[in-house]
């Protein structure tokens, strides 16, 4: 037997004015589309906003309904309107932010399991990563260069 060590270096900004203008701007969309969450049930809003190589934005809410189940996150609901609507389109970059109606988020939040492989999927497609930034409702900021970074032992096309 033997052990095997994984790592990652995530980037951290203090706050959203620390970051890149561009990225600044996807995530104030990202911000609009967590205001449009129907989220009734858990008061935890979720927007994502998605930068496509042909420069269009894609943004997405969490989405949920009384069956759970049934209900869809922001990440998804954004990644799969982009890939449905810009099949041929990369992924460049993908904003994301949280907000509870409970009590205030300066947590950064990342994708939620379900989340990461879906985003794992475009990456594979695309060959390319994806540059993912995510926070709570304020404060904090966080970037991973690639969903390898959140999900390193990625389930895909090769073990099928």
């Amino acid at each position: 037997m033997k052990t095997i060590t994984i790592s990652a270096d995530l980037e951290v900004y203090d706050n959203e004015a620390e970051l890149p203008g561009d990225v600044q701007s996807l995530m104030e969309q990202a911000i609009e589309a967590r205001e449009k969450s129907y989220s009734p049930y858990s008061q935890f809003k979720v927007g994502a906003a998605i930068l496509l190589d042909n420069k269009e934005v894609v943004t997405g809410s969490n989405q949920e309904n009384a069956s759970y189940p049934a209900g869809l996150c922001a990440e998804r609901t954004a990644i799969f309107y982009a890939g449905a609507k810009y099949p041929e389109a990369k992924i460049l970059k993908m904003a994301l932010t949280a907000r509870s109606e409970n009590h205030q988020m300066e947590v950064p939040t990342p994708p939620c399991g379900s989340c990461r492989q879906a985003i794992a999927e475009y990456e594979v497609k695309q060959e390319q990563p994806i540059e993912i930034f995510f926070m709570g409702e304020k404060g904090k900021v966080v970037k991973s260069n690639s969903i390898s970074d959140l999900l390193p032992l990625i389930f895909d096309n090769s073990y099928l």
